[in-house]
């Protein structure tokens, strides 16, 4: 009778060895197969045309105001932005849109709340600073009365060097940012406020055409709010 109980029980136990080394050979994971690889790579390309930030942003020769979608990169030292404005009928008898690209350079972000933490971790709460920024962008005006390549009605190579269609910017600037808590976050992770002293090619040109030409003439200053929802 002992010997049956003794029996019994390693059969049992070596029904229980089975039984975890197939669950082992189970759960070993599966080589994703080449179609599958490809579909992941196709999920990753359209994720990242998933805007990751929403801008508002006022004057910086891009109308009285802009607003537009961007993405962030490179550890969010790099963006790229597009913005729609509005220029106001003022001298002219209608408004005008406006299309900008615009790349951000963000070289350090530095948190101005006390943290033992590593940079990284004390960069994801409370308030933190960038102290330089640096823009370059390609702006356009929609409407007829402006022009890539120079009209017939001026002499020839008159306006050689210049198109009233596009302009080439570039800025300096600074922007202070909160990161949202966790639990009050619905729909954006921090919010940016910054602001840009900008200049144009024409207006550089001209400065450097002529010396008296004030320094505050060919500066024009911006500001905007930058929303992160991803």
């Amino acid at each position: 009778m002992k010997w049956n109980r003794f029996a019994f029980s390693l059969m049992l136990t070596g029904l229980s060895l089975s039984a975890q080394a197939e669950d082992s050979i189970s759960a070993k994971p599966r080589r994703p197969s080449r179609y599958e690889r490809f579909v992941e790579k196709r999920h990753q390309q359209w994720d990242a045309l998933i805007p990751t930030q929403f801008v508002i942003q006022n004057a910086g020769n891009m109308g009285l105001l802009s607003a537009g979608a961007g993405w962030s990169y490179a550890h969010d030292h790099l963006e790229t932005h597009v913005l729609f404005g509005y220029i106001p009928a003022h001298q002219s008898t209608r408004g005008k849109l406006t299309m900008t690209v615009k790349e951000n350079y963000i070289p350090w972000r530095l948190p101005l709340t006390r943290s033992h933490e590593p940079q990284a971790n004390a960069l994801a709460r409370g308030w933190s600073v960038s102290p330089l920024t640096a823009s370059i962008y390609l702006n356009t005006v929609y409407g007829h009365e402006f022009w890539k390549n120079q009209p017939h009605r001026y002499p020839n190579k008159y306006y050689e060097f210049m198109s009233t269609k596009f302009r080439l910017n570039v800025a300096l600037g600074q922007s202070i940012t909160w990161q949202i808590p966790q639990e009050h976050r619905r729909n954006a992770k921090n919010i940016t406020l910054f602001y840009e002293l900008s200049s144009c090619d024409l207006y550089i040109r001209s400065k450097f055409i002529d010396h008296n030409v004030p320094l505050k003439d060919i500066l024009g200053l911006s500001i905007g709010v930058k929303l992160q929802t991803l």
